[in-house]
């Protein structure tokens, strides 16, 4: 199983913001120089939830930090942009990364609505929106004239400069958050990005998956490739004791809720719901607590795990420490070949 870095770094107050992008792309760079796969990108605007705002000019930026490592959306909030300029913006990254780029996709994030607001995006509008674009950008890339009369945009230009570096393109996957969309994607036989507190519920999705590609006609060898081409995305804080990542580590999660709560009612109710659950929303403690969850999760097949190290006002050394015990103790157990899918 390939293993990534999830970058979702607050900043509360203005004044930290330079200083917290800047631990952003560190926190990138450490991930490649611990032998990670790939570092995702997340996107949100207007309350520092995410720092670094703009996940493209972020990873133009990464493109630049870094040689290796895959550089991955989780994911644009496709909505919100223009689609001839999020064409341009994907493969001139793709380019200036030589082909390093994953393009997670997604409508946007209902528990934001002042980020719609602010772009004067009609929400509802999300979903149609989301799905016209794919379908730009698609045509966008193939290198012939363009041409498209849809309900939000109508486009003729001859042709999209530059083309992708990657051909056709870069790998598309979409974000599934509900039952519904996982399933309308595993009809098409697309991998996906998708979110799972525990390896039981990542184990119950692919399940779900297999069982709606396999009814839509699809081989079990293409449904085999589009699992191993997708990611799933977790919460975890990591410490050498469980005492410090419960008592130092877990208050920093408590409070980005608490921040993010008073500003999105539907967060705070999300948030309450998860908390309420038998199974916290993510993996705290050392090492070795957190170790089962992480193998059991590499024995589903899922092809690769994104982990958040940095929640709220975490201090960059505490992720950044979680990080490497990750790669030292946790990381290699996952890529042992010996690991077999588990029995659907």
């Amino acid at each position: 199983m390939r293993v990534g870095v999830f970058l979702f770094h607050e900043s509360r107050n203005p004044s930290a913001d330079a200083q917290v992008i800047d631990e952003a792309v560190r926190e990138a760079q450490l991930a490649e120089a611990e032998g990670m796969d790939a570092v995702f990108l997340a996107e949100h605007h207007f309350d520092g939830n995410c720092a670094y705002v703009d996940p493209p000019t972020m990873a133009a930026a990464l493109a630049m930090a870094t040689s290796r490592i895959k550089i991955g959306f989780a994911v644009l909030q496709s909505s919100l942009y223009h689609p001839l300029r999020m064409a341009e913006q994907i493969a001139l990254i793709d380019n200036l990364s030589k082909g390093r780029l994953i393009v997670g996709l997604g409508r946007g994030s209902m528990v934001n609505l002042h980020e719609y607001k602010g772009y004067q995006i009609d929400p509802t509008s999300a979903q149609e929106r989301f799905e016209e674009i794919e379908k730009i950008l698609l045509q966008c890339w193939t290198g012939e004239p363009v041409r498209h009369e849809g309900k939000y945009w109508n486009i003729d230009i001859p042709m999209l400069r530059p083309l992708p570096y990657t051909k056709p393109h870069p790998p598309i996957l979409r974000s599934v958050a509900s039952e519904g969309s996982l399933v309308g994607q595993a009809r098409q036989g697309r991998p996906v990005i998708m979110a799972a507190a525990t390896a039981a519920g990542a184990a119950r999705n692919i399940d779900i998956y297999r069982k709606a590609a396999s009814e839509a006609g699809i081989s079990d060898a293409a449904i085999d490739r589009a699992i191993a081409e997708s990611w799933v995305s977790r919460t975890a804080i990591i410490a050498p004791t469980d005492e410090e990542a419960q008592e130092v580590g877990l208050p920093y999660f408590r409070m980005m809720q608490q921040y993010r709560a008073a500003q999105s009612s539907a967060f705070e109710q999300r948030a309450a719901e998860q908390n309420k659950a038998a199974a916290p929303p993510l993996q705290c403690g050392s090492p070795a607590t957190v170790m089962e969850d992480f193998t059991t999760l590499a024995a589903t097949g899922i092809g690769g795990v994104s982990v958040r190290f940095r929640t709220g006002p975490m201090p960059a050394d505490f992720s950044a420490r979680s990080l490497k015990l990750f790669m030292r103790e946790i990381a290699p157990r996952l890529r042992e070949p010996a690991l077999e899918p588990l029995a659907g």
